[in-house]
């Protein structure tokens, strides 16, 4: 019985999915999903429908489509152990994975025979979606940049595996207490996660702390203290072709749980401290703030994945030979010709001195091979400019948790800096700009130099990011090495970011040039076609509009908050630093708000701003820059003068659910950050994807946006990086701009004497100081400020032209398809890794095997023998 058929009134919802991209559900499809549902509930779940929850019916459902995944899955993992391809391994130490279970649907392609069997049962998809937790094991761009890499990865078919750690606490709930941020722990495993299987077989014993020994004229690494390092696999199905790939997130357990000698003596505390203490290593998630001091279990945090994850690959490639496991694959020259390890920034950076300690202590390869293989093997991806960011250990620390690895990366460092000295003889200013061991007070290892001397190839995430790495921070790795050096810009993934998040726009879309663009965004450029189309045009503004309604529903349900959906979304979300310039928003809200008390009965362009993104919590004044947004917005909100024509809004809790939830509604989105300090940005892609228009500094990403879609349907404002450094070189006074704009000067007075903190009216001086003081405004904010404002008024001439405004939003749509992760990866792909994309699904798993001379054929399951092989392989 299909939805069209019941005589209950359909939702807007319902109505909208019957014709959706999703098509329709088939009868017997319906019925098996029922079947399976209960069956579930009923030996999985172990309840009846009498005393079931409404969080037991969402595991069901989970299960259910994991059902669909687990044929899949262990086959191709089947066929990448026939068929021996080249694996590319992906290290982060972040993986913002968001919710799966309609990103799962959505790839498989059975949304509607779900949605139409659980509405059969009496149950609804939306609602039980909402019981599914986040998985927040990232702190933002950096971790969902790798999830959108792993859906991409195995869109294109890749044999590719993301390896991270399985925090049992990710990234901080926020909630907004009297304007301020307070952090509660993000306990997502609560209720389980039925998307993970543990795999304690495979658990892999890491040392740490001991001693180096000389043994027989070879170092040994002894009195090590271990932790044993167990896997739990999530798969990653790509879209529609049968193709599941695996996360293997690493949870640290004890070596040895129990101290029955401390037990019998009574000291119950101390027969489970052991337990604790390892455990740790991956209880939480650091918050990240971009200043590392010294933390000894951030370190062990970065260690443990990598030597878990480098000994799993490399049992991998031992064993994985043409599918023969009777023989293991001992030479180690061919490893760079199976295995490609692509490390997400420099936290993985240990990789390259775990991996030589592997190569040359236990496998017994010399140095110069050992060196040779790690160097092809390994890539590395930068995604910061700023120096503090870059990760830097202390040889103390080092020497003191991983004593090897200090030997190993001093002998490394020493035959790096002897090529350099024949290279450059007698240059010593160029040895020490190039030493990975900094010298001077506390001695360190900059991370950063040790992966880029480690790795064949270095890449940026944005053309400009890229052109500044070999300008600035590695100028003379650049200079050494510039065949290593290239770009790689950042990329999200169409199917989470516009087929789950946005169905309406989808569905629009479709209508017109079909539904190739999902695997191929590139196609989005044919909607160029329809930008005068009237109907189109119009069908365009009744999806935003229907966007923007609901938004504005959630938002008075949730956080109480009225909003007019006739105005301007204005939104700013991502991490609260100062970078990012949250302040210079909070500025042109100031400054609105005091044009429209000037001038009661004057004509303005309503405008809703929406902010949101955690801080770090140890980042003060990120945490108060959240306290004055807050501040800002009760004074406005509660403004009689005001109305509905200018809004604050503080989205709690921003997180990748919420993102799906406020980004198709958006009209205007904020990239602001001062010119040449965002790597790339991403949520700029996501914005434009979904049919919002840019207000932007030529930072990161923002450059090849506009280039795609012409600077006239983009709006740019503020200094480019040359101007920023000219201003720089000529000594930056922020107070001038402060004496010399009287706009300015009132917004900064009013933060200054307490106007938006009346209770409290020294509660900003900080803020104010910080951008007025001597060698204050490090970001540059008051410089930015007009012409900053001036862009905005340029944004409210626009918006009081829907047409104009709406075909400019097409055209933002249109020239989105570079920023698919589909054309980062394979990029990757054919310039890093020197793999090939497959462009022809696995069969289904109902048919032949691959690999079979049946592949292909219905009918021909696997025999016992070849059923028996896990999906680990």
């Amino acid at each position: 019985m299909s939805k069209s058929s019941t005589k209950v009134p359909l939702t807007d919802k319902e109505r909208r999915k019957q014709i959706s991209i999703r098509g329709l559900p088939i009868i017997e499809n319906i019925a098996s999903v029922k079947k399976t549902f209960n069956r579930h509930l009923h030996f999985t779940i172990v309840k009846d429908r009498n005393v079931a929850t409404n969080r037991d019916y969402y595991l069901s459902t989970a299960y259910t489509v994991r059902d669909h995944l687990v044929g899949r899955w262990i086959r191709t993992q089947q066929h990448y152990y026939e068929t021996d391809p080249k694996r590319v391994y992906y290290l982060s130490l972040e993986y913002y994975m968001g919710r799966s279970l309609s990103n799962m649907m959505i790839n498989l392609g059975i949304e509607s025979e779900m949605d139409e069997a659980l509405y059969e049962l009496g149950l609804s998809i939306e609602e039980l979606e909402e019981f599914e937790e986040d998985a927040g094991l990232g702190n933002g761009g950096l971790g969902r940049l790798a999830a959108c890499f792993l859906d991409s990865m195995a869109t294109l078919g890749l044999a590719g595996y993301g390896y991270g750690l399985r925090y049992e606490f990710g990234i901080f709930q926020q909630t907004i207490k009297d304007g301020f941020q307070c952090e509660e722990p993000d306990d997502w495993l609560r209720y389980g996660n039925p998307w993970e299987i543990p795999r304690p077989e495979y658990q892999i014993p890491v040392n740490l702390y001991g001693r180096v020994v000389d043994q027989n004229g070879k170092p040994k690494w002894v009195d090590t203290k271990v932790i044993m390092a167990m896997p739990y696999d999530t798969p990653v199905p790509g879209f529609n072709n049968n193709v599941v790939n695996t996360l293997r997130l690493w949870s640290a357990k004890a070596a040895q749980k129990f101290n029955f000698q401390f037990f019998n003596d009574g000291d119950y505390l101390n027969a489970v401290s052991d337990q604790s203490l390892a455990e740790n290593v991956t209880r939480v998630l650091y918050p990240n703030d971009n200043y590392m001091q010294g933390k000894e279990l951030r370190l062990k945090q970065e260690y443990f994945l990598v030597a878990a994850t480098l000994s799993d690959i490399i049992r991998r490639y031992k064993h994985s030979k043409f599918g023969v496991s009777s023989e293991t694959r001992d030479d180690f020259n061919t490893f760079p010709d199976k295995v490609a390890i692509q490390l997400n920034d420099t936290h993985p950076a240990l990789t390259i001195a775990e991996l030589m300690r592997l190569l040359v202590d236990v496998e017994n390869l010399s140095w110069d091979v050992a060196w040779d293989v790690t160097k092809r093997a390994c890539a590395y991806t930068n995604h910061t400019l700023m120096p503090e960011a870059v990760e830097r250990w202390t040889v103390s620390l080092l020497e003191n948790v991983l004593p090897r690895h200090l030997q190993i990366i001093y002998e490394i460092n020493a035959r790096h800096l002897q090529d350099v000295a024949n290279r450059y003889p007698g240059d010593n200013n160029r040895l020490q700009a190039l030493s990975i061991v900094e010298e001077g007070g506390d001695k360190r290892i900059n991370m950063a130099y040790l992966a880029i001397v480690g790795s064949h190839a270095v890449n940026g995430v944005a053309q400009i990011h890229s052109d500044l790495l070999k300008t600035t921070l590695f100028k003379s790795f650049y200079e050494l090495t510039p065949e290593k050096f290239q770009n790689k810009t950042n990329g999200i993934t169409p199917r989470r970011w516009l087929v789950l998040s946005n169905p309406n726009l989808s569905d629009a879309i479709a209508e017109k040039i079909g539904e190739n663009w999902i695997i191929n965004l590139d196609e989005l450029k044919r909607l160029r076609e329809f930008v005068d189309n009237e109907v189109f045009v119009r069908d365009m503004q009744r999806v935003k509009q229907e966007n923007k309604q609901r938004l504005a529903e959630w938002l008075l349900k949730t956080h109480n908050q009225k909003i007019n959906p006739m105005s301007i979304y204005d939104m700013q979300v991502k991490r609260i630093h100062e970078y990012k310039r949250q302040l210079l928003n909070v500025l042109h809200v100031i400054t609105s708000y005091n044009r429209i008390r000037a001038n009661p009965d004057g004509k303005f362009v309503p405008r809703t701003v929406m902010i949101g993104g955690k801080a770090a919590p140890g980042y003060h004044m990120a945490k108060k820059i959240i306290k004055l947004v807050n501040s800002v917005g009760k004074i406005i909100n509660n403004d009689p003068v005001i109305g509905d024509r200018l809004k604050v809004v503080y989205l709690e809790n921003y997180r990748v659910t919420m993102a799906e939830q406020i980004i198709p509604a958006a009209d205007l989105s904020e990239q602001i950050s001062l010119a040449g300090m965002e790597a790339s940005g991403t949520s700029n892609m996501k914005f434009m994807l979904n049919g919002a228009l840019t207000i932007a500094t030529l930072d990161g990403a923002n450059v090849e946006m506009a280039e795609e879609v012409g600077n006239e349907n983009i709006f740019i404002f503020g200094m480019n990086v040359d101007e920023v450094e000219k201003r720089k070189q000529e000594g930056y006074r922020a107070r001038e701009f402060y004496e010399k704009i009287p706009e300015l000067r009132q917004a900064l007075d009013q933060i200054r004497d307490g106007w938006f903190s009346p209770e409290n009216p020294e509660l900003f001086h900080d803020v104010v100081n910080s951008l007025l003081c001597d060698n204050g405004d490090h970001y540059m904010l008051l410089a930015d400020y007009e012409s900053y404002i001036k862009c905005q008024d340029r944004v409210n001439e626009l918006f009081k032209d829907p047409i104009a405004w709406t075909k400019k939003s097409i055209l933002n749509i249109a020239a989105s398809g570079k920023f698919s992760s589909d054309r980062t990866i394979s990029e990757y792909a054919r310039d890093i890794w020197n793999v090939q994309p497959v462009p022809h699904p696995l069969p289904n798993p109902h048919e032949g095997r691959p690999g079979t001379k049946n592949e292909g054929e219905e009918g021909h399951g696997s025999s016992h023998h070849e059923s028996t092989k896990t999906a680990e392989h």
